[in-house]
């Protein structure tokens, strides 16, 4: 017993860790001030991911400028468009400012900012007054009522122009329905007049409305009309063979050994290009991932914007119809693919597509739809700032 008490003592002892000798090597280079994490200035930073709202779809060298410049245009005069349409349906087309003041989405002024303000920009075409209830109102000026009589002209004149561009939708539409809804709420994208809905009793050999279970009114085709089933761009192949081969490129895919030259490349992509696919089929039958499918895709989209007053629309604009039209949710990146045709401005979350044929180098609209030369007239005028501030209020 003894040999093995001494047998683990000195185990122990052996297995124990001394203390260091306060001469050692280890105390005489202490790393305690030593830095072991890089300071923050130093650390190279991470750059932070752009945000869809703001990143730009384009980049810098493939910008067109006078095709943002549109959206910088829309952006100016949002308030002047939305308060206009939204005046002209209330009673006597006015509004109490303290009233306006809290509708900054309807009105389309920045939120926290006061409506005054916006009101000001525009002198020509709004006024604020002081009623006999000493309440400040908004309204329209007497110059302003003139252009809106004015521009009530041009819709009824332009009816049944407007009445084809709605058969049209209806005749791409599955099922040749759309909710009454829809064409309501992109009635300026056509030129479409407020009261479009009563309007449509006048024609019963085009429309018929019907009411669903859950009170929906849709608008249905009662009447093929085949001289209407031609798009814009069948009618461009008539004229312009050679430009219409070249407006949509739906690449074949081939290896390298083939070693084909640009005229080579060319005439095999010609092979998937042509020939094109109406946007007037019935595009529920096609197979979803197709080319057929993508061909009848890229056909709604162009037919579609050719329909539009300034041959573009936003993605809500589009969006809107995509059951209607069979759209997918890769109708940018399709877009993106055919930069020939399409040009798509603004953010990723908030682009805007245009056809390019139908503008100039100079970025103006080559045919120009009265409504259109109506419009450019009213920004010029409420750009005026002839007023000043004292002639705002009136007694009534």
């Amino acid at each position: 017993m003894a040999l093995l008490h001494l047998l683990y003592k000195a185990a122990t002892s052996i297995l124990k860790p001394s203390k260091p000798h306060i001469f050692s090597s280890s105390s005489l280079f202490s790393t305690s001030f030593l830095i072991t994490k890089t300071p923050k200035k130093f650390k190279k930073k991470r750059k932070k991911k752009d945000s869809p709202r703001t990143k730009l779809v384009q980049t810098q060298p493939n910008l067109i400028s006078h095709f943002e410049n549109f959206l910088l245009r829309d952006a100016h005069f949002r308030f002047l468009i939305k308060t206009k349409e939204f005046l002209s349906k209330q009673r006597q087309q006015v509004l109490l400012l303290d009233e306006a003041g809290k509708l900054h989405q309807q009105l389309g002024f920045p939120r926290g900012r006061k409506v005054i303000r916006s009101i000001q920009r525009h002198p020509l075409i709004f006024q604020t007054y002081r009623h006999t209830d000493n309440k400040m109102w908004f309204g329209f000026t007497e110059f302003m009522d003139e252009l809106l009589r004015e521009e009530q002209g041009i819709m009824n004149e332009l009816e049944r122009e407007r009445v084809d561009v709605v058969r049209k939708l209806l005749m791409m539409s599955v099922n040749k329905r759309i909710p009454l809804s829809k064409i309501y709420h992109n009635r300026l994208l056509f030129g479409i007049p407020e009261d479009f809905r009563d309007r449509v009793a006048k024609y019963p050999d085009y429309f018929r409305e019907v009411v669903e279970e859950d009170g929906k009114r849709v608008l249905e085709l009662v009447n093929w009309d085949p001289t209407l089933a031609l798009s814009a761009l069948e009618k461009e192949f008539l004229v312009d063979e050679d430009k219409v081969k070249k407006a949509f490129k739906f690449p074949v895919k081939h290896g390298k050994e083939l070693e084909l030259d640009v005229e080579g490349e060319r005439k095999l992509n010609m092979l998937n290009t042509l020939p094109l696919v109406s946007p007037y089929l019935d595009g529920s039958k096609l197979d979803l991932w197709t080319l057929e499918a993508e061909k009848y895709r890229v056909g709604v989209i162009h037919e579609f914007l050719s329909l539009t007053l300034e041959k573009r629309a936003y993605i809500h604009n589009i969006v809107e119809f995509k059951d209607e039209f069979c759209l997918t949710k890769h109708t940018y990146q399709m877009i993106l693919k055919q930069p020939w045709t399409f040009y798509l401005a603004g953010t990723e979350m908030n682009w805007c597509v245009f056809l390019k044929d139908a503008y100039g180098e100079d970025g103006v609209l080559i045919n120009k739809d009265p409504q259109v030369e109506f419009n450019e007239k009213l920004y010029k005028c409420a750009e005026i700032q002839e007023l000043k501030s004292d002639s705002y209020i009136s007694t009534a």
